[in-house]
């Protein structure tokens, strides 16, 4: 267990940031799932409008250290190439 003031800082500071970075996560997977479902719906207007809302997302997303930005540009790129393909 933490002795030192700093080591019990550090635990709770690190709690707080674990909360924040899992509710990024859980924005990013919405914005995900929102192309994906217009994606499986067919709505070729609706998932190219849900794409544009979804790459700022994961932009910010690698810009506060959530996720790996070659793993946002992975899944950007596939979900552009469905996109484009349905459309």
């Amino acid at each position: 267990m933490a002795n030192t003031p700093q080591a019990k800082k550090r635990i709770r500071r690190n709690a707080n940031r674990a909360a924040i970075n899992g509710a990024r996560v859980s924005r990013i997977r919405t914005f995900i799932k929102a192309v994906e479902s217009a994606l499986a719906a067919g709505n070729a207007e609706v998932a190219a409008d849900a794409l544009k809302k979804a790459q700022p997302e994961l932009a910010r997303g690698v810009a506060r250290g959530v996720i790996h930005k070659n793993t946002a540009s992975r899944k950007f790129s596939r979900l552009t190439k469905r996109v484009s393909a349905l459309g």
